[in-house]
């Protein structure tokens, strides 16, 4: 540690004397002193920074020196950081002049005597010695602290190594949460305080979804935790949390960037197992599919996982993009909720199965879901043996899913009736095409026809009310629907071409 005013106090050789601005008991008397020198100019502080003991042998006092001078040269001092003034006595002054010893009384900047010609470079050495010891013990500590992690990082047990190095280094507790904010269960020798549990998942949590590297702080009792991110933007892997009772210094937040470095790699090459393993249960959908149930079963338990328990529900996730963090937290899903989730990817689609049982809107799959905002298409319950039956309607949801609609379910197109089952289904498709000559018509020709068909169709067909609510002739509505029957090329006396109208008019948007 630097040295302090009080330490050069209690050094025989200097023969310092506190006059002014502090007393025995006070604390800046223990902050560190981060440089020592001497100057006499009316105004150093351009060329000083915070935390040092300036120096003077009061060549710029007088005895005609004014209280307005000498308090604003101390104001400047003070502004500055200087952490005191020392004045030699014996050289041009033989006592310290009185509006200084007041100014510094009213500045509360400790003025320092330096009696019996002491030299000040003695004083400035000292300050600097110290420095410089400090400064080579940490960078000692530093290259031991740094070895001791690498080394950490050859064990088999590599990741809870190089945690427990950390703690044994920085004298703290630390953790380590994967992206989904659960804390991975690594051995290390002290345990989280209780207390700051709460706190810490929620600073966890607020920092993972920001999604990018991202360091914070928060006070938890007399500790200050540290959580920083681990991996790159947009693939985050983690985050490490390290509790301390003061701030890291340059040194140890090193060491921490170094742990952050090697548990990046840990985590990353984790990742590439799940990538694997993601590959391998695409290959068990198949089977699924395919109704080799027992088979993938069987291999789905030698992965060390096993299916979900039926009945289970179908997901479907489309569009995602593979650089994305979604698919990663997906495949750490399906391994840590073995049994609950089964997630596999098939050509530009994501397909999960979920416990059906366990399927909820507080469920961990659907808390990941909505984090990242994805539209998800879910099936209703089904035996394994309907898994190709519970893709389609996954599909079909899923067709129906967006930003302001994330999770829809088969059974809420159900509710929607039959149109929301054709919608789902891209029946839209079909509409357009059999409408097309219609809907080439210009604006306004289009949007009589509709509305003519529309109004016509609601009334069954019925002639004198359609013309009464159209406000034409029952004529000339003849005419208009002869005319639509010839642009169609439809028979709209026959139920079928009515219906198919009818469906193809509601499958449109409202703007046409």
């Amino acid at each position: 540690m630097p040295t302090t005013l009080r330490a050069l106090l209690a050094t025989p050789a200097f023969r310092l004397r506190l006059v002014a601005g502090a007393d025995d008991a006070s604390s800046v008397l223990d902050e560190p002193l981060l440089w020592a020198h001497n100057s006499d100019l009316v105004d150093p502080t351009p060329w000083l920074e915070p935390g040092g003991f300036l120096l003077t042998d009061g060549t710029h006092f007088g005895a005609d020196s004014r209280r307005d001078d000498v308090d604003a040269y101390v104001t400047r001092l003070v502004g500055s950081g200087t952490r005191a003034l020392g004045f030699a006595t014996g050289i041009v002054h033989d006592e310290i002049p009185g509006v200084l010893i007041d100014a510094c009384a009213r500045g509360a900047l400790p003025l320092l005597e330096v009696a019996d010609r002491t030299p000040f470079m003695s004083i400035i050495r000292s300050v600097s010695d110290v420095l410089a010891a400090d400064q080579r013990e940490r960078l000692e500590w530093s290259l031991a602290a740094q070895r001791a992690i690498a080394r950490a990082a050859l064990r088999p047990d590599a990741l809870g190594a190089i945690l427990e190095e950390l703690e044994r280094r920085l004298g703290c507790w630390v953790a380590l949460f994967d992206p989904l904010g659960n804390r991975i269960d690594v051995r290390t020798r002290i345990p989280m305080p209780a207390e700051a549990a709460p706190v810490v998942e929620e600073a966890v949590h607020a920092a993972l979804a920001r999604g990018n590297r991202s360091s914070a702080r928060v006070i938890v009792g007399a500790e200050a935790v540290t959580v920083q991110t681990v991996g790159q933007r947009g693939r985050i892997r983690g985050a490490l949390v390290v509790g301390t009772a003061a701030p890291l210094d340059a040194a140890e937040t090193d060491l921490v960037a170094s742990v952050i470095a090697l548990a990046s790699i840990a985590l990353e090459q984790s990742r590439t197992v799940e990538t694997a393993r993601r590959q391998l249960r695409s290959g068990l959908l198949e089977l699924l599919l395919s109704g080799v149930i027992d088979v993938a079963s069987r291999t789905a338990q030698r992965l060390g996982g096993r299916l979900p328990e039926a009945p289970v529900r179908v997901a479907v996730l489309t569009g995602i993009d593979e650089g994305r963090s979604l698919l990663d937290e997906l495949d750490l899903l399906a391994g840590e909720d073995a049994g609950r989730v089964f997630v596999a990817q098939r050509d530009d689609e994501v397909v999960a199965v979920v416990s059906a049982a366990a399927e909820s809107s507080g469920s961990a799959f659907e808390r990941v879901l909505a984090r990242h905002g994805a539209p998800v298409g879910l099936s209703a319950p089904i035996e394994w043996d309907d898994l190709p039956r519970g893709l389609a309607e996954a599909r079909q949801a899923a067709a129906r899913a967006s930003a302001d609609r994330l999770v829809v379910r088969f059974e809420g197109l159900a509710e929607e009736g039959m149109l929301g089952l054709l919608q789902a289904s891209g029946a839209e498709t079909l509409a357009r095409r059999f409408l097309a000559p219609l809907l080439a018509l210009p604006e306004a020709e289009r949007e009589a026809a509709v509305r003519t068909a529309t109004v016509w169709l609601g009334h069954n067909g019925a002639w004198d009310p359609s013309a009464k609510e159209l406000g034409i002739h029952r004529q000339t509505l003849r005419n208009r629907i002869a005319s639509l029957e010839s642009l169609l090329g439809v028979d709209l006396g026959a139920f079928p071409s009515r219906s198919e109208l009818w469906t193809s008019l509601h499958l449109l948007p409202p703007e046409h």
